[in-house]
């Protein structure tokens, strides 16, 4: 199972949320270069980045970012956050992302998501699928939509999608556990191609083994690591004997 810490940017800077509401913000470093670094150091390969002023804004904004990220690491860059045209996907491409996350696009305009898949191909665009009370949210998660999680998954996976990020928003930056029932129901009633990656909520390492069971494919961490209650050498650990 990938690890797959997370980077969320406001006005350039590394911040996270609790259940995605902008008025908890907590910066934990001014420079996100730096807490890339930091991860690559430890062994990690992935990264997950959220242009969280792109999400607000519904275009792209923290691209430079992305770049310095890319350019400066080897890391493998998954972004999201506020892309809804095809010239954002362009430039979050152009800047050195290895794959993108639709989401609310993914609600509100089908067809430009459909043809980024036919585009691009199910390797390079995974769907955000995350939500509250197990209906899809979207516009940076200040809306609920009317989709169920698991149909509108499965109702994507028909469309070509392989990867899939679930965020349990009840459980984001709570600490409190990820939404493992969840998880193992989408994972039962999808089809086997499904690479479903965890995230939200991740509050300890013993979690981790539990997903790895569950069969997810990834796992995003966030406030776990800032906050020391998962450290960056048992991932480092995990990471070497898996």
């Amino acid at each position: 199972m990938r690890i797959i810490p997370a980077i969320d940017i406001i006005e350039g800077k590394c911040v996270r949320l609790t259940k995605g509401d902008y008025n908890t913000k907590k910066v934990y470093n001014e420079n996100p270069l730096e807490v890339a670094k930091l991860f690559q150091d430890s062994g990690i390969e992935f990264l997950h980045v959220v242009d969280l002023d792109g999400a607000k804004a519904s275009h792209i904004v923290n691209y430079k970012i992305l770049e310095q990220i890319a350019s400066k690491t080897n890391l493998k860059v998954d972004f999201g956050g506020g892309l809804k045209s095809n010239e954002d996907l362009k430039i979050a491409f152009d800047s050195g992302a290895n794959q993108i996350t639709g989401g609310s696009i993914a609600v509100k305009n089908k067809e430009l998501f459909e043809s980024w898949i036919n585009t691009y191909g199910s390797d390079k665009i995974i769907l955000g699928a995350d939500c509250n009370n197990e209906k899809i949210a979207v516009s940076g998660w200040q809306e609920e939509s009317e989709l169920e999680v698991i149909p509108f998954i499965k109702d994507y996976q028909s469309k070509g999608i392989q990867y899939v990020i679930c965020t349990d928003i009840a459980k984001d930056g709570m600490l409190e556990g990820p939404s493992f029932d969840l998880y193992e129901r989408i994972l039962n009633q999808s089809n086997d191609e499904l690479k479903l990656i965890a995230s939200g909520g991740i509050s300890t390492f013993d979690e981790i083994p539990k997903l790895v069971e569950l069969g997810c494919e990834g796992v995003i961490i966030g406030k776990a690591i800032y906050e020391n209650k998962i450290s960056l050498k048992q991932l480092e650990e995990f990471i070497l004997n898996n």
